[in-house]
């Protein structure tokens, strides 16, 4: 009854187009019919997210253009607090992750998210990153590590930044936590963010690990730009 409501005072909400959403609706965050026409990503796509990365592997669910609706469910989840939407967004890549790994015969051992700078998760309360590997993780089921790579140096914004200015942008901003380093020998990695745009930010977390003797690395991200 209480739910009931909360419901009938709060009634949820697409974060795409701020209708009500349908009491049988899958999820709270999102229409059906409206996440049945975000796009997928296509093999083009996928080709194109493993130029930009200098992982072994590479993974994706969804592409989006600026200024659609995908970017608006990012904006949501970076900006609007939504911690929970980050987790639903994390089971639909994980569930599609799992498939994936099940069919190529792969196998992880950590999962790591891309940190951001402490002063951002102090103005966002949350790393929007973390909450996607929670989502993954209740599909894969394994080893969460998200205080393993740290965020040591304030980097601007990437949004209005070339593909050169944000290479240098993210230049030695990670370093692995010292009290991980003799952990990660030869350990298989998967390394999560929620987008991607040219690979500068993922690259820099992959050159850290890489340093520090890990072993095949994925890029996972729940979104690409095209």
């Amino acid at each position: 009854m209480l739910s009931s409501l909360i419901d009938f005072i709060f009634p949820k909400t697409s974060v795409i187009s701020d209708e009500r959403l349908n009491e049988n609706n899958s999820n709270q965050y999102i229409s059906d019919e409206e996440l049945n026409f975000i796009d997928k990503v296509s093999t083009e796509d996928l080709s194109d997210l493993k130029r930009k990365v200098n992982s072994a592997f590479a993974f994706s669910l969804f592409a989006f253009r600026e200024g659609d609706n995908f970017s608006k469910i990012i904006y949501q989840l970076k900006y609007g607090g939504m911690k929970r939407l980050g987790i639903y967004l994390g089971e639909l890549l994980g569930k599609e992750l799992r498939n994936h790994l099940k069919e190529n015969d792969l196998t992880f051992d950590l999962l790591i998210p891309v940190p951001l700078f402490k002063t951002k998760v102090r103005e966002r309360g949350f790393n929007q990153s973390d909450f996607i590997c929670i989502g993954i993780n209740k599909e894969l089921n394994i080893q969460f590590s998200p205080g393993l790579v740290t965020r040591v140096r304030y980097t601007k914004t990437q949004t209005k930044l070339n593909r050169e200015q944000r290479m240098n942008n993210m230049k030695d901003a990670f370093k692995i936590n010292k009290k991980y380093e003799n952990q990660i020998d030869g350990k298989r990695v998967i390394v999560v963010d929620d987008v991607v745009t040219t690979g500068s930010t993922i690259n820099e977390v992959i050159k850290v690990l890489e340093e520090n003797g890990c072993g095949d690395i994925m890029t996972c991200v729940l979104a690409m730009a095209r």
